[in-house]
């Protein structure tokens, strides 16, 4: 009797231990889970609608990760003081601006790519009560209306780019960032590289000489400024403010519900800034890749404005997160733990949602060197940062970017001559001929009809895109992409872990009683 106890307690103590190594190896996130602790940044409001989600969607891996989207200057101010743990902005450090250098951080720090994504032309006017959605601008035609030189919306040259509309005669209102941003470099680096003597022309009238990439849009009257990329998306979408044009990127005008105007490229082809030909565009650029350059890998982007595929957007670029590579300015090692892991979740998981929310996911080649740059963060695991598990949409076995390669070619009514397309562009689904002034209805982002305040344009003031959600409670409505776990087991491992559990559990209480038995019979038969 004392041996079959004996027996029956050894193979169940066998048997618990094998069962504890499952639900400890496989079963318990609980068990594994890290204590991150909270980091904070600031900068790029190009790049805040992306960032804002993947700060919400690693709130469930207990990550705090905060960002006050106050501008791509005032982030890299910011790193360079040391009063946050990372910086984000579309210019990196070294630059010029209106004669004074903006001198790289004391800290040591690295670029890490974040989003690629398109600066757009987003607008309010109607002709004839009627909101136009489907408009069409050649890239001098661009300049001359924030130059000064274009002041009224039926300009022969506008007309010209558009023989399928009826413009009005109404004042063209420029509406550009009041403070330092990436949308402004980046907007005026293409003016001064593609349309350099219209671009100095205007510097000089208005006492910049040749102001070239500036940050600081040098305004003159007639020309309403905002604060970041909330603020001119924001007042263009006011219903009493027809007439209005701003830069902004493409993700604000989906959210409000607003048009974007599609853009000539260099293959003759009006183009919006959708994810894919964002994509094509960027196939262009031209990236650092000196590892001892303080510019290591950031962009050139002159083969973006001249990209002569049909497809390509002209005004395509990065975001880049500055990232310490030391513990200094109170920067941590159990701060890196938590920088290196957020970054490892967007660089991968986090781009998934990308397209969705008006960007364009990165490729490989950027991943790849994003997450070497990640792995040079204080207190970064090296363990979990790893290419081959990262889940980014735009990856194949041959290295291409499969979003470029999959890219639709533009519609025949999309190039230049005297035919026009008549679907609505950006955040307006509808085309030219719906959504009247002051009815009660309107078209979001995916086409569908809105009501009273918050419908579609001009219908209210704002339209029923892809919502801005807090990303402290969480809360967020109508927005299109969820959250995506890092390391999830996936619904079948979490199910198989389960069914072992209880196979075993039941081989615990049967087997032992059952082998002794056998076992007994064996003895009394020889």
């Amino acid at each position: 009797m004392n041996i079959r106890r004996t027996f029956i307690k050894s193979t169940r103590a066998t048997l618990a231990l094998f069962l504890t190594g499952i639900i400890v190896s496989g079963g318990s996130t609980a068990a594994l889970a890290v204590d991150y602790v909270p980091i904070s940044g600031a900068g790029s409001s190009w790049s805040a609608n992306a960032i804002d989600q993947w700060r919400r969607n690693v709130k469930q891996y207990g990550m705090s990760v905060n960002y006050a989207s106050t501008g791509s200057v005032d982030g890299r101010n910011q790193f360079k003081g040391g009063t946050v743990d990372y910086g984000v902005s579309e210019t990196p450090y070294g630059l010029t601006d209106n004669g004074v250098l903006d001198e790289l951080p004391a800290r040591p720090f690295v670029y890490v790519p974040i989003v690629a994504g398109g600066t757009s032309f987003m607008y309010n006017i109607t002709s004839g009560g009627n909101p136009i959605t489907n408009l069409r601008l050649s890239g001098d035609v661009v300049t001359k209306m924030f130059t000064g030189v274009i002041t009224k919306w039926n300009d022969p040259l506008i007309a010209a780019d558009n023989p399928g509309l009826t413009l009005p005669d109404r004042a063209v209102v420029p509406v550009v960032r009041s403070d330092g941003s990436g949308s402004t470099a980046q907007f005026t680096l293409w003016m001064a590289t593609k349309y350099k003597s219209l671009w100095d022309s205007y510097c000089a009238k208005v006492g910049r000489n040749e102001c070239g990439q500036t940050s600081f849009f040098p305004t003159t009257a007639g020309m309403v400024a905002q604060p970041n990329s909330q603020g001119v998306s924001g007042y263009v979408a006011q219903k009493a403010n027809e007439g209005t044009i701003t830069y902004v990127e493409y993700s604000y005008a989906l959210k409000t519900g607003f048009p974007v105007a599609k853009i000539l490229n260099d293959a003759g082809y009006y183009v919006e800034p959708t994810a894919s030909n964002v994509a094509v565009g960027l196939l262009g650029a031209k990236i650092n890749q000196d590892k001892t350059s303080k510019m290591y890998l950031t962009q050139e982007l002159g083969g973006v404005y001249n990209n002569k595929d049909a497809r390509a957007y002209p005004l395509s670029s990065y975001s880049y997160m500055i990232v310490p590579t030391t513990e200094q300015s109170a920067f941590t090692t159990a701060k890196g733990a938590t920088l290196s892991a957020f970054a490892n979740y967007f660089l991968c998981e986090g781009q998934q949602q990308a397209e969705v929310l008006g960007y364009s996911p990165l490729p490989v080649n950027l991943v790849k060197v994003g997450l070497e740059q990640v792995a040079k963060i204080p207190g970064a695991d090296p363990s979990t940062i790893n290419i081959a598990k990262c889940n980014n949409p735009t990856f194949s076995a041959s290295g291409e970017n499969t979003l470029a390669k999959n890219a639709p070619m533009p519609d025949p009514c999309d190039k230049k001559g005297a035919e026009q397309c008549t679907a609505g562009t950006g955040g307006a689904a509808a085309t030219s001929t719906g959504g009247v002034v002051g009815e009660t209805t309107g078209t979001d982002t995916t086409g569908a009809t809105g009501t009273g305040t918050t419908g579609g344009m001009l219908g209210g003031t704002m339209g029923t895109g892809p919502t801005q959600c807090d990303a402290d409670t969480g809360t967020c409505s109508n927005i299109k992409a969820v959250p995506v776990a890092t390391t999830s087991l996936g619904w079948a491992a979490t199910n198989w872990i389960i069914l072992s559990v209880i196979i075993v559990l039941v081989l615990v209480v049967v087997v032992p009683p059952v082998l002794v038995t056998y076992a007994a019979r064996k003895v009394r038969s020889s």
